[in-house]
């Protein structure tokens, strides 16, 4: 197995193992973002939903979630007394992009991946071709079809492999995207309803 996936790879050249790696660590950060985003609550609205609509933290084991942890800190500032609204709302701000920045680890590599990707087996074929007109012109009028053909598809295979992993990368990228634009959207409105809840 380990032999075959190692001739596949010597195939392509250093641009087709450079892809391969590229693959293994979009693999592990996905995985890591996954569970990165189950360790921040990034699925659990019910105890901030409850939060926003009550105004008041609860006492027994208060929820850790991303979205309450906002709330609750929120609410703290309100409560303060040298706080007013507005340095409350200073707060909510500050804590919330703190907790979405913290959201967005790790999505700047993948965006990498899928812009070096593509470019990396686009670099590898032509190396490829290169090398593949280089030894027609060598074999001048004895050229062999065959063996050109060879070259060439050797040479589009970095292409395919670097698509290939830049196209799930992308659609992760664009879903991690939009899983924490729904959470900032769910903070907006969780925080405005809390604060006008205080008037």
């Amino acid at each position: 197995m380990i032999d075959t996936l190692s001739q596949a790879l010597n195939t392509g050249g250093p641009a087709l193992w450079a892809i391969f790696v590229l693959s293994i660590v979009l693999s592990a950060v996905s995985m890591w973002k996954l569970s990165h985003f189950a360790r921040l609550g990034i699925w659990q609205r019910k105890a901030a939903q409850t939060i926003a609509a009550t105004g008041t933290i609860p006492q027994m084991r208060p929820p850790t979630d991303l979205r309450s942890v906002i709330l609750i800190r929120t609410i703290a500032a309100l409560e303060h007394p040298n706080y007013s609204q507005d340095m409350a709302k200073e707060e909510c701000a500050r804590v919330a992009n703190q907790q979405l920045h913290s959201a967005r680890q790790g999505l700047r590599l993948i965006d990498l991946i899928v812009t070096i990707a593509p470019l990396i087996g686009l670099l590898g074929t032509v190396l490829g071709m290169i090398d593949a007109f280089q030894a027609l012109q060598d074999s001048g009028t004895q050229a062999d079809p065959a063996a050109l053909a060879g070259g060439i598809w050797e040479a589009l295979l970095t292409t395919a492999a670097g698509m290939a992993v830049a196209i799930p990368a992308s659609v992760l990228l664009s879903w991690f995207d939009s899983t924490i634009a729904n959470v900032q959207a769910d903070i907006e409105d969780m925080a405005t309803r809390l604060f006008l809840s205080q008037k």
